[in-house]
């Protein structure tokens, strides 16, 4: 009875984030493609679809890759979380709107990474190319709200059509980003905007 009980919980655990290896040639949204020379993991975990794809090398704990793919004005970086019965107020959910201009676009991620309370400082923002269209080369530190870890993170942002297109990284500052930024970065620079 113990190992049925064990099975069961093991398959439920399982079943409720799906993990899939990911290499090679990818498109995101059927908007956005970059190529991977290093395999990456894409995570989805069911009954909570986000906008952006996930990605990570060693855990979502420790590190992900998002990317946004032709994201129209008017929707959120991210689906609200659901406000439980003690918050009196809704979550402020970064929402891409046509016409803004490059520092609106920057702060939707602070925005984005700040909504668990997590204290997020820009650090660095450029203009770049992203997928072939101009925007923004961002980096930010953040000490992250549930367990004090220092963190950084680095992004990109443009804007075609009124189409937001994105992606971002975030790892632990002393350990997993040196080492996998460089990762993120070079699949980054592969991205190419179709349609």
């Amino acid at each position: 009875m113990k190992k049925l009980l064990l099975c069961l919980l093991i398959s439920l655990l399982t079943a409720c984030t799906a993990i899939v290896k990911v290499e090679g040639d990818q498109v995101i949204n059927n908007r956005l493609a970059v190529r991977l020379t290093d395999a990456w993991n894409k995570v989805s975990i069911p009954g909570a679809a986000q906008p952006f794809d996930t990605w990570t090398q060693e855990g979502l704990p420790l590190d992900h890759l998002r990317f946004w793919a032709a994201l129209p004005a008017g929707q959120s970086l991210i689906t609200a979380p659901r406000a439980n019965s003690n918050d009196m107020k809704p979550a402020r959910v970064p929402t891409f709107q046509a016409g803004m201009q490059v520092d609106q676009l920057v702060n939707l991620f602070e925005t984005l990474y700040s909504m668990d309370g997590s204290i997020v400082t820009m650090t660095l923002v450029e203009p770049a190319t992203f997928a072939g269209e101009k925007g923004a080369h961002f980096q930010f530190t953040m000490t992250r709200k549930s367990d004090g870890v220092e963190m950084r993170g680095l992004g990109w942002v443009a804007v075609r059509k009124n189409e937001l297109f994105a992606a971002s990284f975030v790892a632990p500052k002393k350990s997993f980003y040196p080492r996998l930024a460089p990762k993120a970065e070079s699949v980054v620079k592969t991205a190419v905007i179709k349609g």
